[in-house]
């Protein structure tokens, strides 16, 4: 994958994304946003997912549809960078008990055009339901 930041090797920068899974990865872009990715595969496979946007349920009033806007709501710059999700200061959990399930839509990913035919896969997933997606959502492929 070309819009991998793994894909020209492993280097400080890209180092947590060679960890073990349930870790953050987080950089720096436009001189200006932090980005959150969630490490996704076995120690040694750089695999992240990046988080988009998130959907508060309680406590957040900032805006958080696109990942520099999630990140500057929830106070999430490279300090973070490596640490545990699992863990109390940052971490990811489950939908609410009752919650009504995600409607999955996906799409092209957004802002990785340079990366030719790896941009044109449908590896931007998101709920449909949700106003805190970020962009355009015509381009659902589902």
């Amino acid at each position: 994958d070309l819009a991998a930041h793994s894909s020209r090797g492993r280097t400080a920068r890209t180092e947590v994304m060679f960890g073990p899974p349930g870790h953050a990865y987080i950089y720096f872009i436009y001189g200006f946003w932090n980005c959150l990715n969630v490490v996704t595969a076995a120690p040694g496979v750089p695999h992240a997912v990046l988080l988009r946007a998130i959907e508060p349920l309680q406590g957040v009033t900032d805006r958080t549809s696109g990942p520099g806007l999630l990140c500057r709501a929830m106070h999430i710059d490279r300090r973070l960078n490596g640490i545990d999700l699992a863990g109390d200061v940052l971490w990811l959990e489950p939908a609410p008990a009752g919650a009504p399930p995600a409607r999955v839509g996906r799409s092209p990913r957004i802002g990785v055009d340079y990366a030719g035919e790896w941009a044109r896969r449908p590896w931007r997933f998101f709920d449909r339901a949700s106003a805190c997606v970020s962009r355009d959502r015509r381009h659902d492929s589902r």
